[in-house]
């Protein structure tokens, strides 16, 4: 026997990740969370005035994208009514007929040129902000006057600024 207490050394790692994630947050700065306040505003309009929220990702952001998708349209927080919101690429139909005709690249671009309106809000989630597909998907929503927001990682890549 060492000595080790496995369960110890678990919570002490847990404990420093928390304090990690308390760090990065605090560390955001005055314009990421203006940022954020402005995605939520344009968001809460859009739907008042009958719009919709799509999101959009590939890989954990696709998950992500889903989440939030999920958590608007069921019960975040408070009891109330569905929220209209769509996670791209749920429609795998969609997704294959698109990829296999006209490229990976093009599958979130031409669902948004479907589904996206004036006053809608699209959410691209890229970790490296340099997704093809989400950067294409971007630019063609603003294109159709919907109003657009990145989440990416530190930097925002290409993404950054769509």
């Amino acid at each position: 026997m060492t000595g080790r207490n496995p369960t110890a050394e678990a919570i002490e790692m847990v404990r420093r990740e928390v304090a990690e994630t308390i760090a990065v947050k605090s560390r955001w700065s005055d314009e990421l969370c203006a940022g954020i306040a402005t995605l939520a505003a344009r968001a809460a309009t859009a739907i008042r005035e009958g719009g919709k929220i799509v999101l959009f990702g590939n890989g954990g952001s696709a998950a992500d994208a889903q989440h939030i998708a999920a958590e608007l349209m069921g019960r975040y927080l408070r009891e109330r009514g569905p929220l209209k919101a769509l996670a791209l690429h749920t429609d795998t139909s969609a997704v294959t007929a698109i990829g296999n005709d006209y490229g990976y690249e093009h599958v979130f671009e031409r669902q948004v040129q479907a589904w996206v309106h004036e006053g809608d809000v699209a959410i691209g989630i890229s970790t490296s902000g340099n997704s093809k597909n989400v950067l294409l998907a971007l630019q063609k929503a603003r294109e159709q006057g919907a109003f657009t927001a990145a989440l990416t990682g530190e930097g925002g890549g290409k993404c950054a600024g769509v």
